[in-house]
């Protein structure tokens, strides 16, 4: 126990809290079981530190460990939650769950143990938190923590700072919001970068080896969550790996879910469920004409990768470029909003608002006679009317 509360001392001195992730304020930090997930390397340990160093400093009343520490090799989680506890420990932090077996169970325990005790934990292993929802159920509140937004990345990287927006302020008032941002900085000369490497915090600390430590993410949900969590076949990794490749290179990608049945030689279920499994896995995200009722039987009608830096990653150095502009709005709604796919258009936002993206030359014709209707151009620096940047959508969150 000793050696975890001077790791934990440890982590705390070194964390600054110069920048701060969208959720830090934003979670019921007095929930007794508070979930965090999210993929590798968005921010999760930091967001906990942060949390503690905030409000409880270098104290008794809290403790940050990860599951991952070779001391529990030897020794369980439950024995230093009774220590913590009986030292007058209020809130336990539990970093990397997914690397414990069982965790979802021994969490139910101590939640129904310790009434008096908060627990908050996170988990890199998207496909294993959604398998320990039976055992949470009732218990947990579950938040996910995305990547980068192009607001946070302007913070992070250049020390660029403005609050986030909401979807409404944008669509009513964008062109004096856009102007007002461009006296003070100009985006476009941010926003390529962001898209090609600014959505994982950690770009900084390795920027050489950025796109492999991207593949390394993705090899290891294929190569070892989906056949360990999902029962993906071994044969089947090659054969996904191609898909991810056909998605990153394509025009934003509209499925034939028989002919690609057929091209990989596997029945068109097996197909369906494996979208499912990428997307609930943080590889992809899935657009339907429905976004409720959305189940493994539904086909979607648009496949994206999940960012923008993912397409560089899998790609080659000139992708699809309006694949990338519908990955991005995408990827920066989705965080706080339904998308769903109109019969006109690219997306449907909250079952209201219609939105057409492209380029700065992308005109009104594809949207002409719908209310509330939206052409969202890139490489513009403001807009007017319903003619709106696609940069400024990234200041959402």
């Amino acid at each position: 126990m000793d050696s975890l509360i001077k790791k934990h001392i440890n982590l705390l001195t070194q964390t600054e809290l110069g920048f701060e992730r969208y959720l830090l304020n934003k979670l019921p930090w007095d929930q007794r079981l508070l979930g965090v997930k999210g993929g590798r390397g968005v921010g999760k340990t930091t967001l906990f530190l942060q949390y503690i160093k905030k409000q409880y400093g270098v104290s008794n009343k809290a403790l940050y460990v990860s599951l991952d520490d070779l001391y529990f090799t030897e020794h369980v989680l439950g024995d230093v939650v009774e220590d913590f506890v009986n030292k007058g420990g209020a809130h336990l932090f539990v970093d990397e769950v997914h690397k414990y077996p069982n965790w979802s169970i021994e969490l139910k325990n101590i939640y129904d143990n310790y009434p008096q005790l908060k627990v908050s934990f996170t988990g890199s292993s998207l496909l294993e938190i959604l398998n320990a929802r039976a055992d949470l159920s009732r218990r947990a509140l579950v938040f996910e923590l995305q990547g980068l937004s192009f607001r946070e990345y302007l913070k992070f990287r250049h020390q660029i700072d403005f609050p986030a927006l909401q979807l409404d302020e944008i669509l009513e008032n964008h062109t004096q919001i856009a102007i007002n941002m461009n006296t003070t900085f100009k985006p476009l000369a941010f926003f390529e970068e962001y898209l090609q490497v600014g959505y994982y915090p950690f770009y900084e600390e390795n920027s050489i080896f950025y796109y492999k430590q991207l593949q390394e993410i993705i090899n290891m949900i294929l190569e070892i969550e989906l056949p360990l969590l999902r029962k993906t076949e071994v044969s089947m990794l090659f054969k996904i790996k191609q898909l991810l490749y056909i998605i990153s290179q394509s025009v934003p990608f509209k499925p034939n879910v028989t002919a690609l049945a057929n091209k990989i030689q596997v029945t068109r279920k097996t197909v369906m469920d494996t979208l499912v499994y990428l997307s609930d896995a943080g590889i992809l995200n899935l657009v339907y004409k429905d976004q409720f009722g959305v189940s493994s039987l539904q086909k979607p009608e648009k496949i994206y990768l999940e960012n923008t830096n993912f397409i560089y990653a899998l790609g080659n150095e000139n992708p699809n470029v309006g694949n990338i502009r519908e990955t991005f709005f995408l990827n920066q709604l989705q965080q706080q909003h339904r998308i769903s796919y109109p019969e006109r258009a690219d997306f449907v936002v909250n079952e209201k608002y219609t939105f057409e993206i492209g380029g700065k030359n992308k005109d009104q014709s594809q949207i002409l006679g719908l209310k509330n209707a939206f052409v969202v151009q890139d490489q513009i620096a403001f807009g007017v009317e319903n003619t709106i940047p696609l940069w400024l959508f990234g200041m959402l969150y």
